[in-house]
């Protein structure tokens, strides 16, 4: 991750976009893509390392889970989905499972799963 989120305003930012998806609504761009970034940094704090690319585009993608290195190129073990996917799983909103078996985050790699470590809390 680039520039560290402060919390209060990570939070802030998440519960704004929380409501406003919540509501059936869009959030303000700014807000969303802080929230996103935001629980992208708690899980970069969770389980720190580079074996697993996760990416919320275009908000933001970190490297996580400890393991094998990659250097150049496509990690072998990349996660994609949109943002209110990301917050769903990441707040336990929703189920890893159910977001992954419904088609909306898409996995490839042996150790592209995320189930054991989410939800966060923020």
């Amino acid at each position: 991750m680039a520039k560290k989120i402060d919390t209060a305003l990570g939070r802030a930012a998440l519960t704004a976009t929380q409501d406003a998806l919540a509501a059936g609504g869009k959030p303000p761009r700014s807000e969303y893509g802080t929230a996103v970034r935001y629980l992208l940094q708690l899980l970069d704090e969770k389980a720190p390392g580079n074996s697993v690319e996760v990416r919320v585009p275009p908000f933001g993608a970190v490297q996580v889970v400890q393991g094998p290195k990659h250097t150049r190129g496509t990690p072998p073990n990349v996660i994609e989905m949109d943002a209110a996917t990301w917050i769903a799983v990441a707040t336990g909103t929703e189920t890893w499972d159910a977001a992954a078996a419904s088609g909306r985050v898409h996995a490839s790699g042996i150790r592209a799963h995320l189930a054991d470590l989410l939800p966060l809390r923020p």
